[in-house]
């Protein structure tokens, strides 16, 4: 491997600037990468899967730890920059233009994979909430490690009757682990956004059995989705809603937030 210019330097010589549509804010502090790339734990010879990696700073530090990467980005302005990433770890970088979000992740790493990315903003919700999906598990991939706004992030390792339970709390811990890893300034971005940032890390855990998912997830998405009313009001739009809280002894005028997962769960389950 060849001795690489500093970031600054990449992306003075391609021109490259963040791109406020694409939700891009670029790191440059390369200890910083490589903590965030060591929070998986030993990436050595691993399939890692990266999407938005922009001009490839955190990219360089996942090469750095040995891992295989194929990498998602839109933005055709970056390619130049992972073309020299690439060549200067041969056989280590896939890098693939397109949009993450139309890509099947599963099929296209062909193995199981952990996920490590500074999620473009814009996008980063709908991609959490798709890999936390699907009726199969355990999951191909096998950890996800995530840059979120901070305020995110809470939201997804929050614990119930807190002011940032919700749904994506449940979607991430009914058969998952969740955790807040690291917190990263605004400072450390360029340019630096207006909110603080986080990191969190997530592995598969047990399912529990006799729930879809996609059961949990429309049940959830009711429930929260007017999360001031009691349930009897916000859930009464699901099938069988009613009738299955009285089977699980949850009384209906509780809100959302004062449900635990194992009742999400349990109510799940008899719906399903």
């Amino acid at each position: 491997m060849s001795e690489l210019p500093p970031l600054r330097e990449v992306i003075a010589a391609h021109g490259l600037s963040a791109s406020k549509a694409l939700g891009q804010n670029f790191l440059f502090d390369e200890q910083l990468l490589s903590r965030i790339a060591a929070i998986p734990g030993d990436l050595s010879g691993k399939a890692v899967l990266e999407i938005g990696p922009g001009p490839g700073g955190l990219t360089r530090a996942l090469l750095r730890a040995g891992a295989r990467v194929t990498a998602i980005e839109r933005d055709p302005r970056c390619i130049p920059a992972l073309a020299e990433l690439a060549a200067a770890f041969p056989g280590q970088l896939r890098v693939i233009e397109g949009d993450a979000l139309a890509e099947d992740h599963a099929a296209l790493l062909g193995e199981p994979f952990h996920v490590v990315a500074n999620l473009p903003y814009n996008i980063g919700t709908l991609l959490f909430t798709r890999w936390l999906g699907g009726e199969t598990w355990p999951p191909a991939w096998q950890s996800l490690t995530l840059m979120f706004q901070q305020e995110v992030a809470q939201r997804i390792v929050a614990a119930p009757g807190s002011g940032t339970y919700g749904r994506l709390a449940v979607l991430a811990q009914w058969r998952s682990t969740a955790k807040l890893a690291m917190k990263v300034h605004r400072s450390a971005f360029t340019p630096p956004p207006k909110v603080m940032s986080a990191i969190i890390h997530v592995t598969p855990a047990e399912a529990p059995e006799g729930v879809k998912a996609r059961v949990l997830e429309r049940l959830t998405e009711a429930a929260f989705g007017q999360r001031r009313k009691m349930l009897r009001q916000s859930i009464k739009g699901v099938p069988g809603g009613l009738d299955a809280l009285e089977a699980c002894g949850i009384d209906s005028q509780r809100r959302a937030e004062t449900l635990a997962i194992g009742e999400f769960v349990a109510v799940a389950r008899a719906l399903s």
